[in-house]
């Protein structure tokens, strides 16, 4: 199905206790994809999160954190959702697969919105023809997998070199609301799962970070983070995940498809963000090799 990798990594394993994901942001189309979506310039500039990538690189560089990037669009597969996530109604032949286990659909596959993409508000149904027999293991096999693997082994040796890690997983959303008023929408949110995936004190630090750098900042609300913080964090075992949700219209132009003015300004928050929180961590690891 493709020719290229499913993921890039960029710097050095344990070079860092925080390591950066972006699943969201491929843009690596076979043709076979672009051939069946029903909109495809529309699509893709929904579905990506768009350019974040770039800002994820510029942060990776200025502070050494390995950044793990994936180079299949979301269109193809969601790297943040399950593999059982799946509307297979979408898939020739196996529309009733998904009722095999017991189990209702989720609320992300019923909004259109699982493993595979099927429909987004506005647009209607996304793809021309069904997937055929075998087409999604294969992404699972090639892409989900190996990503996932990758994304591990990098927060393994993060934790086994600081003795602590933190994932920070990147995406962009689109605009909440008005940037103006008391209600203003956020330029940020922040999602540790309800508190389940990131020390409560890791989470604060971000959000009051970014509050004094003069961003509007929420938390969890209305993103608290998906499979990325749920099958890799593991507070207890000094594993944490946060999930970084950037507005787009902070860093890309007024048509929210190409990178605007204000991209080097985000990048630069997040990169003394990340500093900061590598700071934390170090101390982190001080006081534990002192017990």
């Amino acid at each position: 199905m493709h020719a290229w990798p499913a993921y890039h990594i960029r710097g050095r394993s344990a070079a860092s206790p925080i390591v950066l994901s972006v699943p969201h942001a491929g843009r690596a189309y076979p043709a076979s994809i672009i051939q069946n979506l029903r909109n495809p310039a529309n699509a893709s500039l929904r579905l990506e999160d768009r350019y974040v990538d770039r800002v994820a690189t510029y942060v990776a560089a200025e502070t050494g954190a390995p950044l793990l990037l994936a180079n299949a669009p979301r269109a193809v597969i969601d790297l943040n959702r399950a593999p059982n996530e799946m509307d297979w109604s979408m898939v020739k032949g196996e529309a009733a697969r998904g009722f095999r286990s017991g189990s209702p659909p989720s609320r992300r596959v019923q909004s259109g919105l699982g493993l595979v993409p099927r429909r987004l508000a506005g647009m209607g149904e996304l793809w021309r023809q069904p997937l055929v027999k075998g087409e999604v293991e294969a992404r699972l096999s090639g892409i989900h997998r190996p990503y996932h693997i990758a994304l591990e082994r990098l927060i393994r040796a993060a934790r086994q070199g600081w003795g602590t890690a933190l994932l920070l997983d990147i995406h962009s959303m689109p605009p909440l609301g008005p940037k103006s008023g008391p209600d203003a929408a956020p330029d940020f949110v922040l999602g540790d799962r309800f508190g389940g995936a990131c020390d409560a004190r890791l989470s604060t630090l971000a959000a009051e970070f970014l509050s004094a750098a003069g961003w509007r900042v929420t938390h969890n609300r209305p993103y608290a983070g998906g499979y990325v913080l749920d099958r890799h964090s593991a507070p207890s075992s000094a594993i944490h995940a946060l999930q970084i949700e950037i507005c787009r219209s902070t860093y890309l132009d007024e048509d929210m498809s190409e990178p605007g003015s204000g991209l080097p300004l985000i990048a630069r928050c997040l990169a003394s963000m990340v500093r900061m929180l590598e700071d934390e961590l170090a101390g982190w690891s001080e006081a534990q090799a002192a017990e």
